[in-house]
């Protein structure tokens, strides 16, 4: 047999990451809701894209979507994506239930875990773009957080200070595609 993969002094072949991770990122936005729908106010990111699943439906290049999972499974849901915008619940101490927080990725803090279980975002794309996938960059990532008074208890309602927020959280997360959007000359 002859040809390039049979010359034992051939350089090998350059490592590429899996198809997988190497999709183009097409100009494409994300629009993620996160939560667990039987935990009080830890639903709002899920109940917030439910709502916006119908206001955003005519718009080109935008996938709404909720999950269950942060970190290393948020950060696969973003392969592919120019941009970025978590809704979650958001535990801060320092503002009053209700209180919409708008983040950018770049600006959260990491954290060293020995757990995959509790990677967070900032740590789940630094190890996702080293892996070769193809992310927003950090300043591409929103996190658009209600400020949550209840993520203990069992329950299928949000407190009502929350549930309150949800109308506001929605038009935030609409205003913010919308610069998004118009910044990216879509």
């Amino acid at each position: 047999m002859t040809g390039a993969g049979c010359d034992p002094n051939a350089a090998p072949p350059a490592e590429q990451p899996p198809a997988a991770l190497r999709r183009a990122a097409v100009g494409k936005t994300l629009v993620i809701g996160l939560g667990n729908p039987l935990i009080a106010d830890d639903s709002v990111g899920l109940r917030v894209v439910e709502q916006l699943k119908s206001r955003l439906a005519d718009y080109s290049g935008v996938d709404v979507t909720e999950d269950y999972w942060g970190g290393l499974r948020l950060m696969e849901r973003m392969i592919g994506y120019s941009r970025a915008i978590v809704v979650d619940a958001i535990c801060t101490g320092t503002a009053p239930p209700g209180t919409i927080h708008h983040l950018a990725a770049d600006s959260l803090a990491t954290q060293r875990s020995a757990s995959a279980h509790d990677v967070n975002l900032p740590t789940a794309l630094a190890f996702g773009r080293h892996a070769g996938a193809e992310l927003p960059a950090d300043q591409d990532v929103h996190l658009v957080g209600i400020e949550a008074q209840d993520v203990i208890n069992f329950s299928e309602q949000c407190t009502p200070a929350v549930t309150e927020a949800i109308p506001r959280a929605v038009e935030e997360v609409v205003r913010l595609l919308d610069a998004l959007l118009e910044r990216s000359g879509r």
